[in-house]
């Protein structure tokens, strides 16, 4: 009777099919996940791969850190595991850009498929590691990467292969998501929100990748290369953050019966004579209350997409988190592995379109815009002024309290981002302001 390892643990027991031998670079919380789930549903998992999944390493940084798993399993050299004979796939949960890079790109050219989360890294390099998949004929798979359990890759690059996609925006941080609906909910500053948020879990010790955009741009990024076939990097994606909101900002977004979220946006830009562009954008923006991503609250995250034939679809979930990103992980290595088995290969990475990116300053947009006036007649027509001069049309004005605390607010129809921003500058200048308290875009409604 034949041998082979066991999926999990290492002990010889009957086989039939040929492992398929897994290594998993990090055990984070997602990473503690994968390994469990490995373990705990290998029979479910051998079903429906048709092979057991071998688990041969673990790498860790702290070999001496006690850990939930045999210890015959961790290695610190995680170059060592990948380079294994034995080795089929590589899951990466490391994050980071070095050296989670080399090492993927290392399992890819020696014919080992390939699963990770790692967001940062795909923002960057996306196309450099399609490449040598292509080349060894392997699989690249990173559904982990964009909004954890959230299925949004592989609807993207499969589902709606056949369709044009228009637009693609979401919720796709959960720390700010729950910072921002905490906020509105509780009229708390943003100061004291961000240090809950941090006390229970929801804020990194450093929140700068997360409350600044950072996080939200690379999966935009992401996001905008696989909906219109164009490699798109971060450096691409417009970004501001949230970290300039106020609790007064949030009241005012529901005088015009709009909540505030920080959204990512990817959109295919048609010019007059037809020519088309991308955008990739991320900042904090109005939207409607009857807006499906209005109703997004807590660190929950979610996704729209509009297609030309399809219409608009919207997929929600936990968007982080070691169980729902483990989830997806699983999901891409399942996939990967069904593929050794039987002799096939997932969805190759498509560029065919090629699309310029287009600026932030010629992309549409629409204005929320507060600031402190002099309370004196004539003021309003000033400031309606600069905006008629760049050819912006203002929607909406809302005049707030008198004396020292008069404030005007203006709500814009859409017009070229560069012109709305100009008359921003233009409004700082102006005697009769004393202050331009806050800028934020609308979005989410046809104006």
């Amino acid at each position: 009777m034949s041998t082979t390892t066991s999926p999990v643990d290492g002990s010889t027991g009957a086989g039939t099919a040929r492992e398929i031998g897994i290594a998993v670079l990090g055990m984070g919380n997602v990473g503690a996940e994968v390994v469990r789930i490995l373990r705990d549903n290998a029979d479910d998992l051998r079903s429906r791969v048709g092979a057991p999944l071998a688990l041969r390493g673990v790498a860790v940084r702290d070999l001496a850190r006690p850990r939930d798993i045999d210890s015959a399993l961790l290695t610190d050299d995680p170059a060592a595991l990948v380079a294994r004979d034995d080795v089929d796939i590589v899951v990466e949960l490391m994050g980071g850009i070095d050296p989670a890079r080399a090492l993927i790109g290392t399992a890819l050219l020696n014919g080992k498929s390939v699963v990770t989360a790692n967001k940062a890294l795909l923002a960057e390099y996306t196309g450099e590691l399609a490449t040598a998949a292509a080349g060894a004929k392997v699989d690249l798979y990173f559904e982990a990467a964009v909004a954890g359990a959230i299925p949004v890759i592989r609807p993207l690059m499969q589902s709606l292969a056949g369709d044009t996609v228009e637009r693609v925006a979401g919720i796709v941080n959960g720390t700010t998501n729950y910072i921002l609906s905490a906020m509105d909910e509780t009229g708390a500053d943003y100061a004291d929100t961000l240090a809950e948020a941090g006390r229970l879990g929801y804020a990194e010790a450093d929140p700068t990748a997360d409350v600044e955009g950072y996080d939200a741009a690379a999966k935009a990024a992401i996001l905008a290369s696989i909906a219109f076939h164009t490699r798109v990097t971060a450096a691409d994606v417009h970004r501001e953050g949230i970290s300039s909101i106020t609790a007064a900002d949030l009241v005012s977004a529901k005088k015009f019966d709009c909540t505030i979220k920080l959204l990512a946006i990817c959109e295919r830009v048609r010019s007059a004579d037809g020519r088309q562009r991308v955008s990739a954008r991320v900042y904090p923006t109005l939207i409607p209350h009857h807006h499906p991503l209005a109703t997004v609250n807590g660190a929950f995250n979610a996704v729209v997409v509009e297609a030309e034939n399809a219409g608009r679809l919207m997929f929600y979930g936990q968007g982080a988190g070691g169980s729902p990103t483990a989830s997806a992980v699983l999901g891409d290595l399942v996939m990967a592995a069904r593929n050794k088995v039987h002799g096939g290969r997932g969805p190759l990475e498509s560029t065919y379109a090629s699309l310029p990116v287009a600026p932030i300053d010629d992309v549409l947009t629409r204005y929320y815009v507060s600031m402190r006036v002099a309370d004196r007649p004539g003021v309003l027509a000033q400031v309606a002024g600069e905006f008629s001069k760049r050819s912006v049309s203002i929607a909406a004005v809302r005049q707030e309290g008198a004396g020292d605390d008069a404030r005007l607010i203006l709500v814009t129809h859409r017009a070229p981002d560069r012109y709305q921003s100009e008359c921003v500058a233009a409004l700082e200048d102006m005697d009769a302001v004393i202050k331009v308290s806050s800028v934020l875009r609308l979005e989410g409604t046809d104006d």
